[in-house]
């Protein structure tokens, strides 16, 4: 179970997916072109935002950020294929086996001392961590902690296996181009884009499952209820009325 005192400084999640995926994505679909920043520079461009934002994300919270190192291999990799002019069949390798090898990661992760299913699902952002560690100790239920994040792992893992299958079918389905023209470019762009609703949404509908299990769990071993867990907004301050005001 984490240690309250030791809990790095809350990261802008937003700001993550922006700067790792989003805007990476956009620059290297909109913004390679002959008439935009071209192959190289557009490549270089993309690179910036992830590593950017992992060193930032480093010297804020002193942690190694996942999501980043991520980010900068999948733009590496797309950027690296797309100069080398190689054909679709290694575009659809690459779209599948990074999800597969975040899943993995996940796995391999469980016997860490901060396993991935903390960074990615038991975010102190949304879940009140501090309150959910003291129900466990005051109840003396710490040991369903571990298993409660074992089982987590493997669904989060699941998810990562179903998109790599996706991704890997779609890739192939939707690049038919040859390497270099431009419709090899615009395939690329589509498959972008065809992945967020046929490969990110239903893994993302079973990380929600995972999240709601979790969430299950900790309800049944801290007796706290969904919102007592979930993080609550900080009430606002309101200011009392003055008296003697002007009428």
């Amino acid at each position: 179970m984490p240690d309250p005192a030791s809990k790095p400084k809350a990261e802008n999640l937003l700001l993550n997916l922006i700067c790792n995926v989003a805007l990476p994505t956009a620059i290297q679909t909109w913004g390679s072109g002959e008439r935009g920043l071209g192959p190289k520079w557009g490549l270089v461009v993309a690179l910036l935002f992830p590593l950017g934002y992992g060193l930032y994300d480093y010297v804020e919270r002193k942690r190694f950020n996942f999501i980043s190192a991520v980010g900068f291999g999948s733009v590496l990799i797309t950027g690296g294929f797309g100069l080398m002019q190689l054909d679709g069949f290694w575009f659809a390798v690459k779209d599948g086996a990074l999800p597969a090898l975040i899943g993995v990661a996940v796995l391999a992760s469980m016997r860490a001392k901060t396993p991935l299913v903390q960074e990615l699902l038991y975010n102190p952002q949304v879940i009140d961590v501090e309150r959910i560690d003291a129900a466990l100790t005051a109840r003396g239920t710490q040991p369903e902690f571990p298993r409660l994040m074992k089982t987590a792992s493997r669904l989060l893992a699941l998810s990562f296996f179903v998109s790599a299958g996706l991704n890997f079918g779609l890739a192939r389905l939707i690049i038919t181009g040859q390497p270099g023209t431009e419709l090899f470019v615009q395939q690329l762009a589509k498959m972008h884009w065809a992945s967020l609703g046929g490969a990110v949404l239903p893994s993302m509908a079973m990380m929600m499952y995972a999240l709601w299990q979790l969430l299950k769990g900790l309800q049944q071993a801290t007796g706290l209820t969904l919102d007592e867990i979930l993080k609550q907004p900080p009430e606002k301050k309101t200011e009392p009325p003055m008296d003697g005001g002007i009428a």
